[in-house]
């Protein structure tokens, strides 16, 4: 009782010390002097709390005591008294974590992880000590337990719990973490090894059960923010195999289906394109079967690329969150077409084959083609972008073979971005593309229309009349100055801005293209014109 009167004490004093700190204080010494006497307060009431919640406490005075300690973790000066072992402890034991009840959670369970959560995220040795020593006990219980929750029919309010906590952890959770996450979701999956990379399931078993899919689903999650930096990174030798017995284990979770196949194909799909790229290869590495995918030329496994294919089909058809849902896809695709060939061909036979019929503008349609070229209009810039690189990547990044296939409208988006607007026929952006010299062969039927097609629409358009039929050459240049003019006076008016091309292929005001002789001539021409068509209106 001694303790609650000390405890009582100090949060009355923490209370009239706030309201005291509201009104106004005669000088930055008295501030200063308030400051570290609440400090003082606040850490000293914090260390009481946590000694107080040591003593068998319940009920209301119980989540009086945690929401206190809500309020004070959230100010990084006070976690000295939380990140002590005692006070970590204390309050994982009060969160549930350390038992194996699976009854619901309670409020003050709930006030106890909201403490954990913010301790945590302010404290890095609060992250040390969980993850280094508390937390990797908690993750192999997890991993047993989600193998034993594969036949459960509702899914335990504790082991998401538990994944929640983990979530908090990932700025910190590195290789120990990815390499105990992976044999988790190997656990879920019951893999069977064949080789080192080559992993099976059992053709016999039913599919993946509710609870098992939603844990799957919640380790995919921890693993894409764990090792989204790694990206771009050079792997060493033992994260490489890391990686690629992750990358082997993610290949069934494309290939098998579950009761929430479509989240967790979502979940897979952003972390392979997570990983380093050079891993990925992990994804072809698989003997063939009598129904297997092939690429032409190479007897190799096409199934998880299909598979992939196919995903980015049925995101393209539902038209749902495009940005949130179709983007991470395209970027897995066009980087593993970037860095294996392989996969480029076997990409570009589907998407872009030989053109045949161009009566119709590259976005008319229902194919995937013209579905991936309407969208680099879209208005979302990174949609659009998107789209429009992987169609680049797939014409081997070269701009005459890139605007055949879309029509130079389309085309003119990524162009401008890349600095290609000045028709460049062969440039690679990124260092890690390696393209063969190989040329595009035309089919019979475009060949017979080539001269015909608008390169701006992509197709081949109705003949027009000339509207300058009947016109002599005089009356031609007088309505050549006459336009002129009124761009002239639309440009003074700032109504439209005229842009040109500069050296590096950019479009940039034609204001700043004079040191170009021909621009300078033409400037000049429409100056002097414009000058003697408003002296003879006078």
């Amino acid at each position: 009782m001694c303790m609650l009167c000390i405890f009582c004490s100090f949060f009355h004093q923490f209370r009239k010390n706030k309201l005291k700190n509201c009104a106004e204080s005669d000088s930055d010494a008295d501030e200063s002097k308030q400051e570290d006497g609440g400090l003082v307060l606040r850490q000293t009431l914090a260390v009481v709390v946590v000694r107080f919640l040591r003593t068998v406490v319940n009920g209301r005075l119980l989540r009086v005591c945690l929401r206190t300690l809500r309020i004070l973790s959230r100010d990084k000066k006070v976690l000295a008294p939380l990140v002590t072992d005692g006070a970590l402890l204390t309050l994982a034991k009060l969160a549930g974590l350390t038992t194996s009840d699976t009854s619901e959670e309670d409020e003050p369970e709930k006030e106890a992880m909201k403490v954990l959560c913010n301790v945590v995220y302010n404290s890095s040795i609060a992250q040390e000590k969980f993850i280094f020593t508390k937390l990797k006990q908690l993750g192999v219980k997890l991993t047993s337990e989600e193998h034993q929750c594969v036949q459960c029919v509702q899914i335990d309010p504790k082991h998401n719990r538990r994944v929640n906590i983990l979530k908090r952890f990932v700025s910190r959770l590195q290789t120990g973490g990815v390499s105990l996450l992976t044999a988790a979701l190997e656990r879920c999956l019951e893999v069977q090894w064949k080789d080192q990379y080559e992993g099976s399931l059992d053709p016999a078993a039913p599919p993946i059960s509710l609870d098992a899919s939603q844990q799957i689903i919640e380790i995919l999650k921890i693993l894409f923010n764990i090792t989204h930096s790694s990206h771009r990174k050079v792997p060493s030798e033992d994260d490489a195999a890391l990686y690629r017995h992750l990358v082997a284990i993610l290949r069934l979770c494309l290939m098998r289906k579950s009761v929430l196949t479509t989240d967790a194909d979502d979940h897979t799909v952003n972390l392979l394109s997570a990983l380093p790229l050079q891993c990925l290869d992990v994804l072809l590495m698989v003997p063939l079967e009598q129904n297997s995918e092939q690429c032409e030329g190479r007897r190799l496994n096409m199934d998880c690329v299909h598979a992939l294919l196919m995903f980015m089909e049925r995101r393209l058809e539902s038209g749902d969150k495009i940005k949130e849902k179709l983007t991470p896809i395209l970027n897995l695709l066009t980087e593993s077409c970037r860095a294996h060939r392989e996969t480029r061909h076997y990409i570009r036979k589907h998407i872009l084959p030989p053109l045949r019929d161009v009566t119709h503008r590259p976005e008319e349609g229902c194919t995937v083609k013209s579905r991936l070229i309407r969208l680099m209009t879209h208005l979302d810039t990174d949609v659009k972008h998107c789209a429009a690189e992987l169609i680049f990547v797939l014409c081997k990044e070269n701009v005459r073979r890139f605007v055949k296939y879309t029509g130079y409208g389309n085309a003119a988006g990524l162009l401008a971005t890349r600095g290609l607007l000045g028709g460049q026929g062969f440039r690679t952006s990124s260092p890690d593309a390696h393209y063969s010299s190989d040329s595009d062969s035309d089919t019979e039927e475009y060949r017979q229309v080539k001269d015909r097609i608008n390169p701006v629409t992509g197709r081949v358009e109705a003949e027009m009349p000339d509207p300058m039929e009947g016109m002599s050459e005089e009356e031609k240049e007088e309505e050549a100055k006459r336009l002129i003019m009124l761009f002239n006076k639309l440009s003074r008016d700032n109504i439209i801005q005229p842009m040109g091309v500069n050296a590096e292929g950019k479009l940039v005001p034609m204001s700043g293209l004079r040191g170009n002789p021909l621009i300078e001539e033409t400037l000049s021409e429409s100056e002097s014109d414009e000058d003697a068509g408003e002296g003879t209106n006078r």
